[in-house]
C-alpha cells in the first residue's frame, strides 16, 4: 500500500512539473514579442516564480521516483522500457535546464530568439510526456 501512495505522489508532482514546463515557454513566447515590451518586467517576475514552482515539482517527482525504485528493490532496472523512460526523463531534465538558461537571458535583457522559435520550443515537453507515459503504462519492451 505504501508503494501506491508513493506512486500517487510521484504522479501528482509530475503533473505540477509539467504544468510549469508547458506554461513557462508560453510566457517566453509573449516575452519575446516586441509589442509586449511594457510588460517585460512583469514577465520576468512571473517566469522566476513559475520556474521555482516547477523546480520543486521536478525535485519531488524525482524523490518519489527514487523511493519507488528503492521500495521495488531495483526490479525496474531489469526492464527495457524503464531504461528508455529514464533516457527521455534525462531529456526532460535537459529541457528544464534550457528553460532556466532562457529565463536568465530574458532576465538580463539578452534574448536573441523570436517568439516563433519559442512556439516550437514549447512543443518539446508535450512530445516527451507522450513517450514517457506510453513507456510507463504500456511497457512495450
Amino acid at each position: 500500500m505504501l508503494y501506491l501512495w508513493i506512486k500517487a505522489l510521484h504522479i501528482i508532482f509530475m503533473v505540477t512539473w509539467f504544468a510549469g514546463l508547458f506554461y513557462l515557454p508560453r510566457l517566453y513566447v509573449y516575452h519575446a514579442m516586441p509589442e509586449n515590451k511594457p510588460s517585460f518586467e512583469l514577465y520576468k517576475v512571473m517566469e522566476r516564480r513559475l520556474f521555482v514552482m516547477m523546480t520543486i515539482g521536478m525535485l519531488l517527482t524525482a524523490l518519489f521516483g527514487i523511493i519507488m525504485i528503492v521500495l521495488g528493490h531495483g526490479v525496474l532496472f531489469k526492464s527495457g522500457w524503464f531504461h528508455a523512460k529514464l533516457l527521455f526523463v534525462a531529456g526532460l531534465l535537459g529541457y528544464h535546464y534550457a528553460c532556466y538558461r532562457l529565463m536568465l537571458s530574458f532576465r538580463n535583457d539578452a534574448n536573441t530568439r523570436t517568439h516563433k522559435w519559442y512556439r516550437y520550443f514549447n512543443e518539446a515537453p508535450s512530445l516527451l510526456l507522450i513517450v514517457i507515459v506510453i513507456l510507463a503504462v504500456v511497457k512495450p519492451f
